[in-house]
């Protein structure tokens, strides 16, 4: 791999954080070219036992360790892997870590340059509070009751931030020598996702949120479709192919079915495609037989919420 394609070559990561913000996390990481060894409890990632697959694909190409941290061979060969680290994640709670005697004035003083990206579910004093991916998007305003979340919102922008602070505490290190703790809150991180909301952009009846024809979701023959026709030229195009508002856009995408519309809009260079739908093995759409169907049905996702982003403790 060039070393343009693989910035964090020659950097150690060890990541204690399992479920699915530390694995998605670890495997940015291991993709930016970094050297990931994540330390996993005897039993495994609790994310393996429902849903495998994914998990799978995050834990490609790490080196995976199973240590029962509370055990001193265990503690003995987590403490070896730290001397030569550069990064640990972890996503557990301050008094899980402080009991392991991971806390940062520990940690810090025997391993001086590490970066510690600490990710928790509230920002400190708070950092013990319970909580997972649903209840941070809740208190963020970012549901829409009864329907669950498709995406794990908060766990996916917390795994995001948390590179971002792998990668600023690195630079920072670069400078002064010296390794810090980044911390990395979701429920932060959901309020910062929720802020378009909060400020009227995609509020009901805001520009994005349907208080403009060119932007939002129509159906089509067999699904929906989603029009992002923002621009001015965007919009001027739209117009010519659709309709000039959204009723008579309505109509209009109501006589095609919504793979059709995406191959047309391709070829007219209009952002427009087929909603694909979230369940699991279903086809996107986008490359269906053109009677077939490719939009998604308008339905409830009644899965249960996996954000488990926090760990109660550690192993």
């Amino acid at each position: 791999m060039p070393c343009t394609d693989a910035p964090l070559a020659g950097t150690r990561v060890v990541t204690l954080a399992v479920n699915v913000p530390g694995p998605v996390a670890a495997a940015r990481l291991r993709r930016l070219g970094a050297h990931v060894v994540k330390v996993q409890p005897p039993a495994g990632d609790p994310l393996g036992d429902y849903c495998a697959a994914w998990l799978a694909e995050l834990d490609a190409g790490l080196e995976l360790r199973s240590l029962d941290l509370k055990s001193r061979e265990g503690r003995a060969e987590l403490d070896e892997l730290l001397t030569s680290a550069d990064v640990l994640l972890t996503a557990s709670r301050g008094s899980a870590l402080r009991r392991l005697g991971l806390g940062w004035e520990e940690l810090h003083a025997r391993c001086p340059r590490l970066v510690h990206v600490a990710v928790v579910g509230h920002a400190a004093p708070d950092d013990d509070v319970a909580g997972h991916d649903l209840t941070y998007q809740a208190t963020a305003g970012l549901l829409t009751p009864p329907q669950l979340p498709a995406v794990l919102v908060a766990d996916l922008a917390g795994a995001e931030r948390a590179v971002s602070e792998a990668l600023a505490g690195l630079l920072l290190r670069a400078r002064t020598g010296e390794g810090s703790r980044r911390e990395v809150a979701f429920a932060d991180c959901a309020a910062d996702l929720a802020a378009s909301a909060r400020h009227g952009l995609t509020a009901p009846g805001g520009l994005l949120g349907g208080g403009f024809a060119g932007y939002g979701l129509y159906p089509a023959q067999d699904g929906y479709v989603a029009l992002a026709a923002l621009e001015p030229h965007f919009w001027r195009r739209a117009q010519e192919l659709l309709g000039g508002d959204a009723d008579t856009i309505a109509q209009t995408l109501r006589t095609r079915t919504a793979a059709q519309w995406q191959r047309l809009a391709e070829e007219q260079d209009l952002p427009l495609v087929a909603v694909a739908s979230t369940a699991a093995g279903a086809d996107t759409g986008a490359g269906a037989d053109a009677d077939a169907e490719a939009g998604a049905d308008a339905r409830t996702d009644t899965r249960a919420d996996a954000g488990a982003g926090v760990a109660e403790g550690a192993w």
